[in-house]
């Protein structure tokens, strides 16, 4: 990284699981609560976080804006602890009003929502990073068209960011495919998953790769080895985008375990 990268705050894209499963001791997930447990140690003492989901998607940016945030339990199907989960974070009115500015600055439509809640992308990573529910939050929508370009602009308009002490955290999942968590084969080797993986790592981290080169390989991630395969959907890719376009540099690989049967991965900035 460069030096201006190392005295900027960090910037995390990681896996946040299958619905409430990292909470409940699912043993699916074990690799992935050992480390978003552990990674705090590597961000510092943030003074407020902004979280990028996968689970959250308008026609422009939206950011949420209330106080105080009421959780919206957005899976199905779970045992009834699953709906009694508590995370009571803050919010923070006056960083959305700040990310809406940098925003509309760089002509970028948005919006601030004063009554969403926090969805699960947000809540249920962040209640194994920092259990005590005090730090200040807020999140950022995808905009629904889920191109990668828009998103990579989207993270250079909040680069500014990097210097007020804000983690920024992009909630989503290196492979997302579904059908293929489900299949009976789940936990056994899977080439495709592995070989776009691969591809991943070497875009995000490899030094070699110049800024344009790496811009232009995530905004043309569709081409990778079995891209469509690991993402039907790309919702869950494209917080990486964001993230990317904040840092603007190669990340780190802090996280390259199996999740669900499937290789995953994290990175930092």
């Amino acid at each position: 990284m460069t030096d201006v990268a190392e005295k900027s705050s960090p910037v995390l894209f990681i896996p946040h699981g299958g619905g409430p499963m990292p909470l409940f001791d699912h043993k699916g997930h074990q690799e992935l609560v050992s480390f978003l447990k552990s990674i705090p140690a590597q961000l510092g003492a943030p003074s407020a976080i902004i979280l990028i989901s996968a689970h959250w998607e308008e026609g422009k940016v939206t950011i949420t804006g209330g106080e105080s945030p009421e959780l919206i339990y957005d899976y199905y199907g779970f045992p009834k602890d699953a709906y009694d989960v508590k995370y009571p974070a803050p919010g923070h009115t006056v960083l959305a009003e700040r990310v809406n500015d940098l925003l509309k600055h760089h002509n970028i439509e948005s919006d601030i929502d004063y009554e969403r809640g926090f969805d699960h992308g947000m809540y249920v990573p962040l209640k194994l990073m920092y259990p005590e529910a005090s730090i200040p939050c807020i999140q950022l929508s995808l905009i629904n068209n889920l191109n990668p370009k828009q998103h990579i602009e989207i993270g250079k308009a909040l680069a500014k960011l990097r210097k007020e002490n804000v983690l920024i955290i992009g909630s989503g999942f290196s492979f997302h495919n579904l059908d293929a968590f489900r299949s009976i084969n789940g936990g056994s080797n899977d080439s495709k998953n592995e070989a776009f993986e691969q591809w991943l790592i070497d875009t995000c981290t490899d030094k070699m790769f110049s800024p344009v080169e790496r811009e232009q390989r995530l905004t043309g991630w569709s081409d990778a080895p079995h891209a469509r395969y690991c993402h039907p959907r790309e919702e869950h890719l494209l917080p990486l985008h964001v993230c990317y376009g904040l840092a603007g540099t190669e990340a780190k690989l802090v996280f390259e375990g199996t999740v669900l049967g499937k290789k995953a991965s994290a990175f930092l900035w």
